[in-house]
């Protein structure tokens, strides 16, 4: 009886073994996953992270403006979306913004900085006395500091105090002219969009005038 011929195990064992890894290597390809777009760290796949980011994105727009009431009710909405990540960043800000919201009648504020935070801490939650007593110390103690004139200017606007509110902001833009186009995009200062005198400041370059 003949016998069956054994193939050589060694040509044989080779061809099988890359066959194999090049089937394992094709297996492989289509599993390699995409990386998701991301922005900091924070998946934009999903719409509804979308949506928690411009609420965070808002929000921290308030927060760098010190309107921290607003930015509060803003974070506190950040904390309900899907992405972790957001949600950590935002308890964080929401923390500061309510330590700045309080108001420190236990602690005694020295310098205009103090003064200063104090007197906008007072703004946001509606002391307008409180308000004023601290951003007037906090000028006299550093009259050259162009924020705490912004912040009587919005403060004037505020409790309807429109000319002293021109003074004050005339003041802030000269100190430093950049409060010029903060002042265009701030609703504080909603009370002085009718007068003509509020336009000719924020826009000089529309009667030629200079700031």
């Amino acid at each position: 009886m003949a016998k069956a011929h054994k193939p050589n195990s060694g040509s044989s064992g080779r061809t099988k073994s890359a066959l194999h890894s090049k089937a394992k290597q094709l297996k492989r390809k289509p599993l390699t996953p995409q990386h998701p777009p991301q922005r900091g760290g924070v998946e934009m796949v999903d719409p509804r992270v979308q949506a928690q980011l411009k609420v965070y994105d808002e929000a921290l727009s308030l927060f760098h403006q010190q309107k921290f009431a607003k930015a509060k009710q803003e974070l506190e909405k950040v904390l309900e979306g899907p992405s972790k990540e957001l949600a950590d960043r935002a308890r964080m800000h929401l923390k500061i913004a309510e330590q700045r919201m309080k108001p420190s009648t236990e602690q005694n504020p020295r310098t205009a900085d103090e003064h200063y935070q104090r007197g906008v801490a007072m703004m946001n939650i509606g002391r307008w006395d409180d308000a004023r007593e601290s951003l007037d110390r906090a000028r006299k103690a550093a009259p050259k500091a162009d924020y705490i004139h912004y912040a009587l200017a919005a403060l004037d606007c505020l409790t309807g105090e429109a000319d002293s509110a021109m003074k004050n902001l005339k003041v802030a833009i000269e100190l430093r002219p950049e409060n010029r186009y903060h002042a265009r995009n701030d609703e504080d200062f909603a009370f002085l969009q009718e007068d003509p005198r509020f336009t000719e400041m924020l826009y000089p370059e529309k009667d030629g005038s200079g700031g």
